[in-house]
């Protein structure tokens, strides 16, 4: 049995927080043949590469290029995507990736043969990509998901013990290939990877007698148990922020000349690099008192990173606070991805109607459908405040109904070319946090003058149909229009309605209601969107859409000191899946129509199918645990997912785990210009399954909708055509696309946050939690009552012995737990997919650090 301390890695010690690499070119980065020569000046990185001679590669095919993904958990290994769609091509150490940071968009030169890395014959290799630290398209979610620390951000509370005992890429749970220690001291050999071998989804343990090849060099292998490596050459775009949080020291050596001028900032994640800064920017009384400073979190830029410096050099921009505080914490994490939270510039600002309170004009009444006297309402969660979106239902004499989808006309506001349609543009998105909103809009619109709030006249763009009872659609309408909401429901109200249909609601038990509808007419309302919603829903599984809702954590919050109190998962029900759906029509219906009339201007979104070598490994883990899963469309992994895993109660656990690990090859959802690409099957929905697809419904918080409604006004007549060319178009594309992923991250590491100081306020935490992954040394669980994900080390607990094997071919680990009393006997506890443990999460005693303990089987089972 391996001793998992003689495995450390010196490379991935550190304080647990802050402790960051230096770029010695040691260690895993002897493999790279890329260094400079001995006898010459010390020049750690290669000189990029002229744009010219850029070029010229690219256009060869000799140099290739992609966006830059880091592993947050193994910081020497960093990931291209082939652009072939094949494994990802491996930048292996600090040097080979030259300065560049995560989500850079690089240019890379593969390495010769020899130095490519040797995977298992059986293609089991766990660590050979690193996917998207969040992949799942929030089309498919409804929600978007804080996914504790399985993503691994360095901010993680996991970081440290990981980067020690680590041998699986916390990514998404895939395995390692190579001990982390055998490559620092040897060449890659499949024979190292023998010590080690991991399971986790869909690992598979070689034994010694196995008939794959035992050969060290590459060349000798043919390329399916090769993946390539490569070297940056030049760095395209500078997508990472070049801000860090993190903490200072003084140098080491107290009587180098650098002691006196500089310090030395070293970030919370561990992917950015150890900068020096100046002493002039450091409190005064920093280096007389370093101490004092030792849990102070800063923000540093970093500036600059020569060629022959292990160091960037950074500057610091402020010091946010106490580490594991929630406002310091936040603020880090909005500089850290980029966030703009100043205020809105004045120039902004006078784009906004100046004489308040603000009335609809005669004249534009005019150009306008008046829907105001009909029974109009919004659903949304109780706490919002920025409503975009309201619903109608009217029976019409023939039995049909009239159903309307009426969104802020946000685009009547702002106006193309503006300095308030700039800052819009740049912003991309609102970010929701767990506290507070950081809008893409000036308050007076997002709360105010857009939002559709009860019994304000407000300006709404809209989408009607006349529809069965049954969902099918006979006629559309789209247009400009006025309307008057009658009444804001939550989705707890809109679920009472839907649930006691008969029940009479008194006034007391809703929000205040326009004197122009009764309470029974709008429940009513509801009733009939619910039905019809049951039907569109239910043709569009039939018609292949597949969902993976994962769990999502919501926390109470104390008003006064804004602490988290308790935390729940979000119930997703039949008022979300009622909005959902005619969200989901409207926005279908717009990406037809505007792609109709601009044919090389529609801005529309895209999902592309899952990551072939992802799924491959997917369905090879599912066959290995005997679990008989359809993979061949959208729809049928959706059918697969949901015929019942059991009639027991943790049926609903099993699923959970395998929407987990059914999100992992999904690729992200991206807007993208028409114009720009010419092959019209890649504008599929791959969840949805569905040619064409848009945002639309949220322009309040999106600013690609702002330009769909500019879009969609301009087909219709009712203004004139968008001024951005197709080019431009793809470049706002591009950017939303960007900021949609960073406010995604920045949403999750905002729930990491608050979850983790709730553990440390509240807990210990006891939990069920299932077995998502089982590596040789550890296993990775889903905490039930949380939705967190979490590893356990068998190091870490009471345990004789520990004993990993196959079972056929599905992994399992037996734990021998040491006897309480002497006279007992050693209890053994079985650990494979799905089994069902005890946990305790209590916090580590380290700013937002938090451990999974499992909790001792009793010995009478």
């Amino acid at each position: 049995m391996n001793n998992s301390d003689s495995r450390i890695n010196p490379r991935q010690l550190g304080t647990p927080r802050g402790g960051s690499y230096a770029a010695v070119p040691i260690s895993g980065d002897r493999k790279n043949r890329n260094k400079p020569t001995r006898g010459r000046k010390k020049s750690i990185f290669e000189a990029y590469m002229s744009k010219e001679d850029v070029s010229a590669g690219l256009k060869r095919g000799e140099l290739i290029q992609g966006p830059l993904r880091i592993n947050p958990k193994k910081y020497h290994e960093a990931f291209i995507p082939s652009p072939d769609g094949t494994r990802d091509i491996f930048i292996d150490g600090v040097v080979a990736r030259n300065r560049a940071l995560n989500g850079d968009i690089v240019v890379v030169k593969l390495l010769p043969k020899e130095q490519w890395k040797v995977i298992k014959p059986d293609g089991s290799d766990k660590e050979t990509e690193a996917t998207h630290e969040s992949d799942v398209p929030e089309d498919m979610l409804g929600t978007c998901i804080p996914r504790e620390t399985a993503k691994g951000d360095a901010k993680s509370p996991d970081v440290i013990i990981e980067a020690q005992f680590d041998d699986n890429d916390a990514e998404h749970g895939q395995d390692h290939l190579q001990d982390m220690l055998a490559d620092d001291i040897k060449k890659l050999s499949l024979d190292t990877g023998e010590k080690v071998k991991a399971v986790g989804i869909c690992g598979v343990h070689r034994t010694k007698q196995d008939d794959g090849p035992k050969v060290n060099d590459p060349r000798l292998l043919p390329d399916k148990f090769l993946q390539r490596t490569a070297k940056v050459v030049y760095i395209l775009e500078k997508k990472h922020s070049r801000a860090a949080t993190g903490f200072i020291k003084l140098l080491a050596d107290k009587n180098s000349e650098l002691f006196r001028r500089c310090a030395m900032f070293s970030p919370v994640d561990h992917r950015v690099p150890r900068a020096y800064v100046s002493l002039a920017d450091c409190p005064p009384d920093f280096v007389t008192r370093p101490e004092d400073y030792s849990n102070m979190l800063f923000i540093c830029r970093i500036v600059d990173w020569k060629e022959d410096s292990n160091f960037a050099t950074g500057q610091l921009a402020k010091s946010l606070g106490q580490a594991g505080e929630i406002e310091p914490e936040t603020e880090g994490i909005l500089t850290e991805y980029g966030v703009d939270f100043s205020d809105f510039p004045p120039e902004a600002l006078e784009c906004l109607p100046q004489s308040l309170p603000w009335v609809i004009s005669p004249g534009e009444m005019a150009k306008r459908r008046d829907l105001r006297k009909e029974c109009i309402f919004t659903i949304d969660p109780s706490t919002a405040k920025d409503l975009d979106d309201a619903l109608s239902c009217k029976q019409l004499p023939d039995g049909n109904f009239e159903v309307g989808v009426h969104i802020a006309d946000v685009s009547y506001f702002v106006l193309e070319e503006t300095a308030l349609d700039k800052v819009a543009s740049e912003r991309a998105t609102s970010v929701y946090l767990v506290q507070k909103v950081i809008p893409m809009l000036p308050k007076l619109l997002c709360e105010e003058l857009c939002s559709l709030n009860p019994m304000r006249d407000r300006l709404t763009f809209s989408v009607m149909w006349k529809v069965t009872p049954e969902g099918k659609i006979l006629d559309e309408w789209f247009g400009r229009t006025v309307i008057c909401s009658c009444v804001k429901l939550s989705y707890d109200h809109a679920q009472s309605m839907i649930e006691s249909p008969r029940k009479v609601f008194s006034p007391e038990e809703l929000p205040p209601v326009s004197p122009q509808h009764s309470i029974a007419e709008i429940q009513q309302a509801v009733l009939n969107l619910h039905r019809i919603a049951q039907h569109l829903r239910k043709q569009r599984f039939i018609d292949g859409a597949l969902r993976l809702d994962q769990l999502k954590l919501s926390f109470t919050l104390d008003q006064e000191s804004g602490m988290p109190q308790g935390c729940y998962i979000y119930q997703y029900r039949d008022s979300n899946k009622l909005v959902e759906e005619f969200m989901l029509l409207a926005n279908m219906a717009v990406a037809h129509q505007i792609y109709r009339s601009f044919p090389e201007q529609a801005l529309l979104r895209r999902h592309p199918p899952p990551q072939t070598k992802l799924l491959k490994d997917l369905m090879e883990f599912c066959n290995q645990v005997g679990l008989d899963i359809d993979f061949s469309s959208a729809g049928t992994l959706h059918k697969s997912l949901n015929e019942t895993f059991g009639a027991d109660k943790y049926s609903e656990a099993r699923k959970e785990v395998l929407t987990n690990m059914f999100s992992r090859p999904m690729q992200m959802a991206l807007y993208f210009c028409t114009g720009v690409l010419e092959d019209e099957t890649l504008f599929r929905h791959y969840a949805l399954n569905v040619p064409f697809y848009t945002h639309f419904t949220s322009p309040i918080r999106r600013y690609a909708d702002v330009i769909v409604h500019r879009l969609l006004s301009a087909s219709l007549g009712a203004s004139s055509p968008i001024k951005m060319e197709k080019e431009a178009i793809q470049r706002q594309a591009d950017h939303c696309n960007d900021r949609k992923m960073a406010s995604k991250r920045v949403q999750e590491l905002s729930a990491d946050l608050f979850f983790a100081i709730f553990v440390r306020e509240c807990g210990p935490l006891e939990s069920e939690a299932m077995v998502m992954g089982v590596l040789n040394e550890a296993f990775d669980v889903l905490v039930l009552k949380f939705g967190v994900q979490k590893r356990i080390y068998c190091n870490a607990l009471p345990l004789l012995g520990f004993h990993f094997q196959k079972v056929g071919r599905k992994p399992e680990l037996t734990l021998m737990w040491e006897p309480e009393k002497p006279e007992q006997e050693s209890v053994p506890q079985v650990i494979t997919i799905f089994t069902l443990v005890e946990v305790m999460l209590t916090s580590d005693g380290i700013p937002l650090k938090y451990s999974a303990l499992l909790k001792r089987p009793s010995s009478e089972k």
